[in-house]
């Protein structure tokens, strides 16, 4: 059996980023979920998900989900990237949202990631354009961290990328 494999779900990069550094770190197999197939993935020791949050959801998590059986007798975790800084309620909801059924054992990291709104889709762009002008009645001292972090990156491009998120991850697999 191989040592392990990274699968990873990036929609702007930044996901993609930590994989790339996961890679680097572990010298693991890298594959884009898309196109990993369960008979290849069921080849190795450990399965490390990396995928982006969007609208609560992880993205590349239901490969895991369809494909249950790749779990039994592996180390398996899942790294999860989202814009917003880390909030314990907050990254406790996406837990609660996405690690159920077989996938709630599952060790789950965040990673801050990217905000650029010039690479964003249009359907992407226009919800958060949407969503900044229902943040914007309330009062700033009302706004949970995410809500504040939405206001101050709009207009912007911030990466809050850093191998810092990686250390947990990296513990957990017992490389340091």
């Amino acid at each position: 059996m191989n040592k392990g494999i990274i699968l990873y779900q990036s929609k702007y990069g930044a996901t993609r980023k930590y994989a790339m550094w996961l890679q680097e770190l572990t010298d693991f197999d890298c594959l884009e979920t898309p196109k990993a197939r369960p008979q290849e993935v069921a080849q190795y020791e450990t399965i490390l998900l990396c995928g982006g949050v969007y609208a609560s959801g992880i993205a590349g998590l239901p490969f895991l989900k369809k494909n249950p059986g790749l779990l039994q007798g592996r180390k398996a975790a899942v790294l999860c990237v989202g814009a917003s800084p880390y909030e314990e309620a907050a990254f406790a909801e996406i837990r609660a949202h996405n690690m159920t059924g077989k996938l709630k054992r599952l060790p789950l990291f965040y990673g801050r990631g990217i905000w650029d709104e010039s690479k964003m889709k249009f359907v992407d762009k226009t919800l958060c354009k949407i969503l900044q002008k229902s943040i914007a009645k309330k009062d700033p001292n009302t706004y949970e961290p995410w809500m504040a972090a939405l206001m101050s990156a709009a207009g912007q491009t911030c990466d809050w990328t850093d191998r810092k998120y990686l250390v947990p991850v990296l513990e957990f697999l017992g490389i340091e």
